[in-house]
């Protein structure tokens, strides 16, 4: 039955996975088409993940929050069943663009205590590791985009509001335009960074080590994907633009800077 319960989990992933995609496109292309979809796929996901801490409770006999993986999954779970409810008692599908990629994950690392085999072939475990740094560069160039954009969305700002007529910064773009490139900055770099974040914590955990989830950079480059997760959900559904969205995304690059320096510095033992 515990073998069940692990395939409940991970069927619930791949139908958590469309809401991933659903917010995604909303980031990068401003529109909410797939949201049908993405939500009967999120309601199905959220029945499964119901089976599968159910199954897991009645073969252990026990309430099943014992360990990392346990625990995060149960949070994912109560994750979804908030929004479910939110969405049917308030129509609050704003929140999906947030909710959807986080419960995403969160189950995602749920599904993982279980062991998996070694790599079947070294080519694919090269592929993965490439595609995941690739990744994870063109990620970080655009959220630096972001940064030089939010840095002179800043500086104009000021110009603009103490009248300053120096050359130097005269032929900074408009507010407007400035504003437009750290949407979608912003948009591309957190897509390309869930894509290598997913494409990371798969490859960790296949490498067989019984405390990757432990290791530091595997958890700053989590809190890193949470930031900017958060950035993009407060700019795309709260609104924030702005000085706020300029200061958080200058943020947001610092903890990337720290995530690649982990990444480079803290080897696993």
């Amino acid at each position: 039955m515990q073998e069940m319960s692990v395939f409940w989990l991970r069927a619930a992933v791949v139908l958590y996975s469309l809401g991933l995609i659903h917010a995604i496109l909303t980031i990068l292309r401003r529109e909410e088409r797939f949201f049908a979809p993405a939500f009967t796929g999120f309601l199905v996901g959220a029945t499964l993940h119901a089976v599968s801490i159910t199954e897991r409770w009645i073969h252990k006999g026990r309430f099943p929050a014992d360990n990392f993986f346990e625990s995060i999954g149960l949070c994912a779970f109560l994750l979804a069943f908030s929004f479910l409810f939110l969405n049917w008692r308030y129509e609050f599908r704003s929140l999906a663009v947030f909710l959807f990629p986080l419960v995403f994950l969160m189950t995602m690392l749920g599904s993982m205590e279980a062991p998996v085999g070694a790599w079947t072939s070294t080519s694919v475990r090269g592929a993965v590791l490439l595609a995941h740094v690739s990744l994870v560069m063109l990620g970080y160039a655009a959220l630096l985009v972001t940064a030089l954009a939010s840095v002179f969305y800043l500086i104009e700002e000021r110009r603009l509001k103490q009248k300053i007529t120096s050359k130097l910064f005269r032929r900074l773009p408009p507010l407007s335009t400035l504003d437009a490139i750290i949407t979608r900055a912003m948009g591309a770099g957190f897509s390309l960074i869930t894509i290598a974040t997913v494409l990371g914590v798969a490859w960790a955990q296949r490498e067989g080590q019984a405390d990757w989830i432990t290791q530091p950079r595997v958890l700053i480059s989590l809190v890193t994907w949470a930031l900017c997760l958060l950035m993009v959900f407060l700019r795309t559904s709260v609104g924030w633009r702005g000085r706020k969205a300029a200061v958080m995304a200058l943020m947001i690059l610092g903890c990337s800077a720290l995530t690649w320096a982990a990444k480079v510095f803290l080897k696993p033992s």
